[in-house]
């Protein structure tokens, strides 16, 4: 009599079970919701910190979604998802930015009784955060006309009020009123800043100087001479 002998060992039963068992198993439901969560956070964080460092660079102007999508590794429909308008993305990349680069703020201003003292101050401070933000107010100013318009009036907006408060209290009307706000809206203005400090050479601190001496001679005018 011949006997075959099978090379194929046959697997235990129970080893059968086990292996078709951990192929069923899967995580909990509210651990699968988690991480898709953290997931969705991270895409939204990737998504407006991408769209900050493409407005600094490119501009608004320039800045695609087909950009962003790339900067931050997802999928166009991605950035869709998270941000279905303009709106919405411009709001969380200026949350996002000046979250990081605040923008001065005027309160403090108020309770300095002296307006020239006042004046003195803001400019000093808005001085140093225009250095501090230049990249990006550059290209943000130049492209204004891209950007949506409740952040381009949220944007102004701050501006008239940092005016406002420097007009507050002085005593100067007619006239030597419309000289002094225009003197201050001047001063408080990115583009004069930076005419005065990368064109002209000037430090924040002379700049500054030079728009309190400005100021000065908006309120008190020198009399012109007859025949000059």
């Amino acid at each position: 009599m011949t006997y075959v002998y099978s090379e194929t060992v046959a697997k235990p039963p129970c080893q059968d079970w086990m292996t078709h068992v951990s192929a069923k198993v899967e995580p909990p439901r509210p651990y699968r919701k988690k991480m898709r969560a953290l997931t969705e956070t991270e895409n939204r964080q990737r998504i407006v910190e991408a769209t900050v460092e493409l407005h600094q660079t490119l501009g608004p102007a320039k800045t695609t979604i087909k950009a962003i999508a790339e900067r931050a590794g997802v999928q166009r429909g991605t950035v869709y998802n998270h941000f279905p308008d303009l709106e919405g993305l411009f709001e969380a990349c200026n949350a996002h930015y000046y979250e990081r680069h605040p923008m001065p703020d005027p309160a403090p201003w108020a309770g300095i009784a002296s307006p020239s003292e006042r004046f003195r101050v803001a400019v000093r401070e808005l001085y140093r955060w225009y250095e501090e933000t230049e990249a990006m107010l550059s290209v943000g100013i130049r492209d204004i006309d891209a950007v949506p318009p409740g952040a381009r009036e949220a944007f102004f907006g701050y501006f008239h009020q940092v005016a406002r408060s420097l007009l507050t209290g002085r005593p100067e009307r007619g006239r030597a009123r419309a000289r002094t706000a225009a003197a201050v809206g001047h001063a408080i203005s990115f583009a004069t800043w930076h005419s005065l400090v990368r064109e002209g050479s000037l430090t924040s601190k002379e700049a500054a100087e030079l728009m309190e001496a400005m100021l000065g001679a908006a309120v008190n005018p020198s009399p012109i001479e007859p025949g000059s």
